[in-house]
């Protein structure tokens, strides 16, 4: 069984990530209106006819914008931990829809794929992200991170694709003008993971079975694509790992489409 992975977009503009099967189509949050989401999976080539459900991190408008349009035109159904609706109901937004609970650490079974939902710090009120399996193939999806803690390297450190955060050149960040408490949240324990730190993570948890990661959520203003692949390129060949292919995603368009058997 094949398994497809595209971030359909990612950047504090929206994130929103599709993982498949033939027989299941999941997405990883909706943070591209109804009619984006719809535009851009037909860019890929991807099965939208088969998509069962979008599976939510966190509440974060850049997260959860076309949840509306996806359960209402095309019945997808949504799932959440209960702190992020409880958070999404309080704030105003998609008080309305029809959710399907899950729990934070307890694994379930989605279609063709099973799914892990694991704690992740970040600015929201109960962030996650998420391990797939299906037909021997794990994939991690962890897009907004402050830190890299035990518990994700330890979730991460088996799966064969990777969609992670490279958020920020620290650098760049620093000289980029923000408010000096804005660059501290983000370079905090819940704000966002730098090209630097995910090196690290990276080179301590890749294996020779790990063929793919694709580097998700890069500040437009605080960090630029070749920055972020070379620093990760270098630090795993440093290592070894030089056969793990790296790719790039995009706030405005979606990234290649990575198949495995």
């Amino acid at each position: 069984m094949s398994v497809s992975i595209c971030v359909l977009g990612s950047g504090s503009s929206g994130n929103c990530t599709f993982i498949g099967t033939p027989g299941t189509g999941l997405l990883v949050d909706a943070g591209l209106s109804g009619r984006e989401t719809v535009r851009r999976a037909t860019l890929a080539n991807l099965p939208l006819d088969r998509l069962a459900a979008v599976l939510l991190t966190h509440e974060h408008h850049d997260h959860t914008c076309g949840l509306g349009v996806l359960q209402r035109r095309h019945r997808v159904a949504l799932y959440a931990n209960s702190g992020t609706i409880d958070r999404l109901e309080k704030l105003g937004r998609h008080e309305l829809l029809r959710w399907t609970v899950f729990q934070t650490g307890s694994p379930f079974e989605l279609g063709d794929f099973r799914v892990e939902p694991f704690s992740v710090p970040h600015d929201a009120l109960d962030p996650v992200g998420f391990i797939f399996t299906s037909g021997g193939v794990k994939v991690g999806v962890v897009t907004d991170m402050g830190m890299a803690t035990t518990l994700i390297r330890e979730r991460l450190r088996h799966c064969r694709i990777l969609v992670v955060e490279a958020n920020h050149d620290e650098h760049l960040l620093k000289q980029s003008g923000r408010p000096w408490s804005l660059i501290q949240r983000i370079l905090g324990r819940q704000g966002h993971l730098s090209n630097e730190a995910l090196a690290a993570m990276l080179v301590e948890i890749a294996h020779p079975g790990m063929t793919d990661v694709l580097l998700a959520h890069l500040s437009r203003e605080c960090n630029e694509p070749a920055l972020a692949e070379r620093e990760v390129r270098r630090a795993l060949a440093a290592r070894g790992h030089g056969h793990i292919r790296i790719h790039m995603t995009y706030p405005d368009r979606p990234s290649q489409v990575v198949r495995v058997e």
